[in-house]
């Protein structure tokens, strides 16, 4: 049995707490989102204003902050595919903390739904690096090119879908998933990045940089309104699937990461994107029950 070195122990326990403290900003925002006047992009200066002088939001934040400090320790102490798996199966203290400490009531429904995003996760990242390129920062100009026009098509199609009142949807998860691909875009070009400073600070004036901020402040406004008007636990976990999950498949088409080296581990794998959309489809609250749930609440 292989002995776990000490720096990878504190690995470990940096994923298992970032994982924590990720899912409890997440919450602590919902909570000052909702208390915050509504999002307004016609007035987005006001609008973030608005947004930090709501305590629970700037706590939220400020938590985060923490939780990148110990994503990031995590990455640099233990081997990826492993913290990256303790990251991505945080989604189970999402429940715990919603059902326990914030007042949410999780169906059965909801708890199978997040389990099967939780396990897919895990088992992609443990049978295939998961981490959006792995070490490698080289990347495909035309992939790239490719897969970050397609997410913005996607985000902004979500954005328009999510003002049409008639779509029998929650307008919430959709744009939380718009919100959690704009975070995956950031996190794809951030990656990209990184293999351009290589060759020294002249690598920041790049269409990445801009691309990075474009990304960043659309899902800032984009998540902040989702948790104003869906339900709190449904629209962090599609925002977390969909942020996770892009960046996996970035992984594969833009930086060079395979399926798998067997036919077993592509199968595994296969079946791992199969079960994170049937557990995505679960996590939401019913059409219908997330209507009256509006309506009892106006």
């Amino acid at each position: 049995m292989t002995e776990i070195s000490p720096a990878v122990g504190v690995g470990l326990v940096c994923a298992l707490l970032s994982a924590l403290a990720t899912n409890l900003a997440f919450l602590f925002k919902h909570r000052g989102a909702v208390a915050a006047p509504d999002v307004d992009m016609r007035h987005p200066l006001r609008s973030a204003i608005d947004l930090f002088r709501s305590r629970w939001w700037s706590i939220g934040w400020g938590v985060a902050a923490v939780a990148f400090a110990l994503h990031v320790a995590a990455l640099s102490l233990a081997p990826l595919s492993i913290g990256q798996a303790v990251l991505a199966s945080g989604l189970v203290f999402l429940a715990v903390l919603a059902e326990r400490f914030f007042g949410f009531e999780l169906g059965r429904r909801q708890w199978i739904g997040i389990g099967l995003v939780a396990v897919s996760l895990s088992l992609l990242t443990l049978t295939g690096g998961g981490g959006g390129g792995g070490a490698s920062s080289r990347y495909s100009l035309a992939g790239m090119i490719l897969f970050e026009g397609i997410a913005v098509c996607v985000g902004l199609l979500l954005v328009v879908s999510h003002l049409i009142e008639r779509i029998p949807v929650q307008r919430g998860v959709l744009l939380g998933i718009a919100a959690g691909l704009g975070f995956g875009i950031s996190d794809v070009a951030i990656k990209a990045l990184s293999g351009d400073l290589e060759s020294g600070p002249a690598g920041l004036v790049s269409p990445w940089s801009i691309v990075i901020v474009t990304a960043a402040v659309f899902s800032f406004f984009a998540s902040a309104r989702s948790l104003q008007i869906g339900d709190g636990v449904a629209v962090i976990a599609v925002t977390s699937v969909a942020a996770n999950l892009s960046t996996i498949l970035a992984g594969l088409a833009v930086f060079g990461d395979r399926l798998g080296e067997t036919a077993f581990v592509i199968g595994v794998r296969l079946a791992a994107f199969a079960l994170i959309l049937v557990g995505a489809a679960l996590i939401p609250a019913p059409v219908r029950a997330g209507e009256a749930l509006q309506e009892s609440t106006a």
